[in-house]
């Protein structure tokens, strides 16, 4: 199968109110537009300055979404043009982020990151950091950061009521998030969840967003960014 073809199997699988992230870093542009040329609009890079050259050379109304670890000297690199940020894995880089969107009038629509899996090389906050950083001072005084929802990365394994444990805990975090701060906030709604070997357990348990890479481009071929 093509990745037209890929990608509009699984778009017949996805409920209508869950969006599917095409998960392009390290995917050459020759891929993307034909991912893009089957209606395909949002797609996940983790690279600042890949992500750079690629919304220089490809269509304008491609909604870029930031899904790899951020770190605070590449921001300024992407806040001009990324629609969603989902690794917001720290203080740090939520008041960098909020420092850069200030600079350019914008504000950064972002996912907090929860550490959800067993795998010391995945990153995420506790609920109890995020309740720090929500009940904050600080936080309050921000204007050039919305936060719009949870992400979360599950753990690399066989064992399928392990992954379910995980994105049940995910959903949770969500629930306790939107009635504790955000339960009159219509932008904090999204879960982003599920990737190529696990999207069909993360539809089980609520999530409205999905990042699927190897499903739609086939295995990635990793480099040096």
């Amino acid at each position: 199968m093509n990745v037209a073809e890929n990608l509009n199997r699984i778009k017949a699988e996805l409920p209508t109110n869950v969006q599917l992230v095409a998960v392009s870093k390290t995917k050459p542009e020759e891929d993307i537009m034909e991912a893009y040329k089957a209606g395909q609009r949002i797609f996940g890079e983790s690279h600042a300055q890949e992500l750079k050259q690629k919304y220089a050379d490809l269509p304008k109304d491609i909604q870029w979404h930031f899904i790899g670890h951020l770190q605070t000297n590449k921001i300024k690199y992407i806040i001009d043009y990324i629609s969603l940020i989902h690794s917001v894995d720290s203080p740090l880089l939520l008041q960098a982020i909020n420092k850069e969107a200030a600079k350019r009038n914008v504000v950064a629509n972002c996912l907090l990151q929860f550490y959800i899996a067993t795998e010391e090389t995945k990153y995420g906050l506790s609920l109890a950091e995020a309740r720090q950083i929500l009940e904050s001072d600080w936080f309050k005084t921000m204007r050039n950061i919305r936060v719009c929802g949870v992400m979360g990365v599950g753990s690399f394994t066989n064992d399928i009521q392990q992954t379910h444990r995980e994105f049940a805990n995910l959903k949770e975090t969500f629930d306790t998030l939107k009635a504790c701060y955000f339960s009159t906030s219509s932008t904090f709604s999204q879960i982003s969840m599920g990737m190529s070997g696990d999207y069909h357990i993360a539809l089980e348990h609520g999530t409205t967003m999905v990042r699927i890479g190897s499903s739609i481009f086939g295995n990635r071929i990793y480099t040096n960014k």
